[in-house]
């Protein structure tokens, strides 16, 4: 869809082959370090170098970020259990991965690019790395850009949603408004089509077997009153959406 490049293109790791990218006002390509200085980055494929313990990284970091916090680094330490004098490349991807956020947070950035995180970390764990994540940013004020798969931690962590599909932004939402402006209309497969992509807000629609789906921007409330007037009362039923259903209504549903 576009999310790691979008993300690579705001670290600089990436020239864009059409418009601009700015972030602090600043271009990233042409201002790499002022850029970087103020960002925390986390990543499923992020490498860190191998040979190097975790001690010896942190060793590094104060000289690369003028906000490193060595308190706060030694306390996430403690908390993820990590064994500082081992080898990078001989942590488990779960150390790895917390070893990672260790460097980003206590850098105390800006803003915190995490690019599919938690992937491949177990339920209790991702979940830890989630919740630390934003618990610091809440305390230092940093602003979190965070993609995943795993819609039920965008829902549960995200104050505001963006959908790309096929490198557009298909829905830009504050979280708590999900439910309120999106519904999902279910109709017989006999009913009649038009009528219903005439409804005021009609998004998308796709056959289920014997029914029909529809995906509304309206109110369950308005839209069900619609639906009852249209098709005859009890013929429509419409509820609000989760977010990983509202994911496949956007990307499975065809006008």
């Amino acid at each position: 869809a576009g999310k790691s490049t979008l993300m690579h293109l705001l670290m600089g790791m990436l020239h864009p082959q059409a418009g601009s990218v700015e972030i602090f006002g600043l271009d990233p390509v042409r201002h790499p370090i002022e850029v970087k200085q103020r960002i925390g980055y986390v990543a499923e494929n992020q490498i860190l170098p191998g040979s190097m313990t975790a001690v010896e990284l942190l060793a590094i970091y104060p000289g690369l970020f003028p906000n490193w916090q060595p308190e706060l680094a030694m306390d996430l330490a403690e908390k993820f259990d990590l064994p500082l004098r081992r080898k990078v490349n001989t942590l488990s991807k779960g150390q790895a991965r917390s070893l990672a956020l260790l460097l980003a947070i206590s850098s105390r950035p800006d803003f915190l690019i995490l690019d599919e995180p938690a992937a491949g970390l177990d339920p209790a764990m991702r979940r830890e790395f989630l919740s630390t994540s934003i618990e610091h940013a809440a305390e230092s004020g940093t602003t979190i850009l965070f993609s995943s798969h795993q819609l039920t931690d965008v829902e549960r962590l995200a104050s505001r949603v963006a959908l790309l599909h096929n490198g557009r932004i298909a829905l830009d939402r504050a979280t708590d408004s999900l439910t309120e402006d999106y519904s999902l209309a279910t109709l017989p497969q006999n009913s009649d089509g038009p009528a219903m992509r005439a409804l005021p807000g009609f998004l998308a629609a796709r056959d289920r077997k014997s029914q029909t789906s529809a995906l509304f921007e309206r109110s369950t409330i308005e839209l069900q009153q619609d639906l009852d007037h249209t098709f005859g009362a009890g013929v429509g039923v419409c509820r609000s959406v989760p977010l990983e259903e509202l994911f496949i209504e956007f990307v499975g549903g065809g006008n």
